[in-house]
C-alpha cells in the first residue's frame, strides 16, 4: 500500500515509463485493483491474516477444519507470489551505455533559475589560468556528459521461483514420499472404550517400526478425505509383539465422529441372539512415526515425567517398555507426576502402573519407578476401586503437587546426577517446571527440561 500511494504522489513526467502510475495523482484504489501487482498483494495479505487468526488456539479447539483449510492456502499464496512479481513492477534501465545516469539532453528544455551574483571566494581570485584549465576528477567532457538517446526501462525478468523452487521440490518429495509410506490402510485389531470419553485403538501394520515417545498421524477418509491428526503412541511394536495403540480423548468434531464409528452401537436382537458378529470398522491410515522430546527419557540415569490429564500418553509407552525390558537402558530411575481432576482418568493405565510396579517388586528394583497420583478435584476421599489397584491407592494425593518440594526430594536423592525433566499438560504446569529446572540446586543436581506439546 505504501509503494501505490509513492507511485501515486511522486509520479515522474521525466521517466513515464518507469512509474505504475499513468499519471501524478492518480486514486491509490485504481492502481492496486486495476494492476497485477495490486491483486495478488491484497489477495497475499488477505491470505496471511486468515492463517494467522486460525492459528489461535481457540479455533483450533473450537473447530479444527477452519485451522485445517485455511492453512492448506498455502498453495495458492505461492502462486500469487509468482504471480505478483510478474507484474513488472520492478524495472531496469535498459540504456546505460547511451544514456548515462546524470547526462545532459539537449532535447529537453532547462528550467533554470535566475539567481543573485555573488562574489567569488578569495581562493579562486588566486587561482591562475593554467589552474582553470587543469582537467578536474569526476567531471566528464562536454561530450561525453551529452545523453546520446532517450532513457529505455524494461521489466525485471521473475526470479522469485529460483528462491521458491527448491524448498518447494523438497516438499513435494516429501509429501509423495509420506503419501506411498501410509498408502496402506492399518488393520484395527481392537477398540476398547475407557472412562471420561476415552477410546484405545489397537492397530497392526506391515514393517511398521516405531520407538517409545513417538506419535502418529491418523486419517480416517470416511470422516474426511484430507483432515489428520497426531496422537501419541501408547503401545510400541516390539520383537514379540506386532500390535501398537493410541489413546485419544473425544473432544472435537473429528474424535466424536471417529469414536461414532469405531463404537457402533448395538442393536436389541443383536444382544438377545447368541451369535458373535464381526465389527467391521472403518478404513483407517496412519503416517509416522514421528520424534518427539519424549524418546529421550532413556537417555538420562534420572528421569521426570510430569503428565497432565491425557497427556500420560507420551509416557505410557515408555511404561510398556520398560515392563518389556528395562536393564539395558541407561535409565535407572523414573519419577512418574500424574495429575487429573477426576479420580476415573487413572484407570486410562492403571493396569499398566501395577503391572510394572509388581515386577520391579519380583526382581528387587522397588526404587526405579516412583509413582504419585494427584488428584486435583475431588468431593471427598476416593480411592481407586479394587484389591489390585492397592499399590496406587498408596501414591494418590488429594491436591495439586507442591513442585518446589518434589524438586527437593529429587535433587536430595540424586546428588551430583543429571535428571531429564519431562513434561506434557497445561501451560501452567509447563511453565513452572521449566522455571524450577532452570534455578540452581544446593545438592549439585542439574534439571535439563524437555517439553511435549499436545495443545
Amino acid at each position: 500500500m505504501v509503494n501505490i500511494l509513492n507511485f501515486s504522489a511522486r509520479y515522474s513526467e521525466d521517466f513515464p515509463s518507469l512509474n505504475v502510475a499513468h499519471y501524478k495523482g492518480e486514486d491509490p484504489r485504481l492502481i492496486i485493483f486495476t494492476t497485477v501487482p495490486g491483486v495478488t498483494g491484497i489477495l497475499m495479505v488477505l491470505i496471511l491474516f486468515l492463517m494467522f487468526t486460525a492459528s489461535s488456539y481457540s479455533i483450533r479447539v473450537s473447530n479444527y477444519d477452519i485451522f485445517w483449510y485455511t492453512h492448506n492456502l498455502f498453495i495458492v499464496f505461492y502462486i500469487l507470489l509468482l504471480l505478483h512479481v510478474a507484474g513488472g513492477a520492478l524495472k531496469y534501465q535498459s540504456n546505460v551505455e547511451a544514456h548515462r545516469p546524470g547526462c545532459f539532453s539537449p532535447n529537453k528544455t532547462l528550467q533554470v533559475r535566475r539567481l543573485k551574483p555573488e562574489p567569488l571566494p578569495e581562493s579562486h581570485l588566486e587561482r591562475s589560468h593554467e589552474d582553470f584549465l587543469k582537467p578536474q576528477p569526476h567531471v566528464e567532457d562536454n561530450f561525453g556528459s551529452v545523453c546520446k538517446e532517450e532513457p529505455h526501462f524494461k521489466s525485471h525478468f521473475p526470479e522469485t521461483w529460483l528462491w521458491v523452487s527448491g524448498p518447494l521440490c523438497l516438499y513435494c518429495a516429501e509429501r509423495l514420499y509420506r503419501y506411498f509410506r501410509n498408502s496402506r490402510p492399518v488393520t484395527i485389531v481392537s477398540v476398547t472404550s475407557l472412562p471420561c470419553d476415552v477410546i484405545e485403538v489397537r492397530m497392526v501394520k506391515k514393517d511398521f517400526k516405531a520407538r517409545p515417545g513417538q506419535y502418529i498421524v491418523l486419517q480416517c477418509p470416511s470422516i474426511s478425505t484430507f483432515e489428520s491428526h497426531p496422537f501419541t503412541l501408547t503401545v510400541c511394536p516390539t520383537e514379540k509383539r506386532t500390535t501398537f495403540g493410541v489413546h485419544l480423548r473425544v473432544l472435537g468434531d473429528w474424535t466424536k465422529q471417529f469414536k461414532e464409528l469405531l463404537l457402533s452401537k448395538s442393536t436389541p436382537d443383536s444382544e438377545i441372539l447368541p451369535i458373535v458378529q464381526q465389527r467391521r470398522y472403518p478404513t483407517l491410515y496412519i503416517d509416522g512415526p514421528f520424534g518427539s522430546p519424549s524418546e529421550e527419557v532413556f537417555n538420562y540415569e534420572v528421569s521426570l515425567c510430569v503428565a497432565g490429564g491425557i497427556g500420560v500418553t507420551p509416557f505410557a509407552s515408555v511404561l510398556h517398555t520398560l515392563l518389556d525390558e528395562w536393564r539395558h537402558f541407561k535409565l535407572r530411575r523414573l519419577y512418574l507426576i500424574w495429575v487429573c481432576r477426576e479420580i476415573q482418568s487413572f484407570y486410562w493405565f492403571a493396569d499398566l502402573l501395577c503391572a510394572l510396579h509388581q515386577k520391579l517388586w519380583q526382581e528387587n528394583r522397588p526404587d526405579y519407578l516412583n509413582i504419585k497420583l494427584y488428584l486435583s478435584r475431588t468431593d471427598g476421599i476416593q480411592n481407586l476401586i479394587g484389591e489390585r489397584y492397592r499399590a496406587l491407592n498408596s501414591r494418590l494425593i488429594i491436591g495439586r503437587p507442591r513442585w518446589k518440594l518434589l524438586f527437593e526430594e529429587i535433587s536430595k536423592c540424586n546428588r551430583q546426577k543429571n535428571v531429564g525433566v519431562f513434561c506434557c499438560g497445561p501451560k501452567e504446569i509447563s511453565k513452572t517446571l521449566h522455571k524450577l529446572s532452570n534455578s540452581t540446586s544446593s545438592s549439585g543436581t542439574t534439571f535439563e527440561y524437555n517439553k511435549e506439546s499436545f495443545s
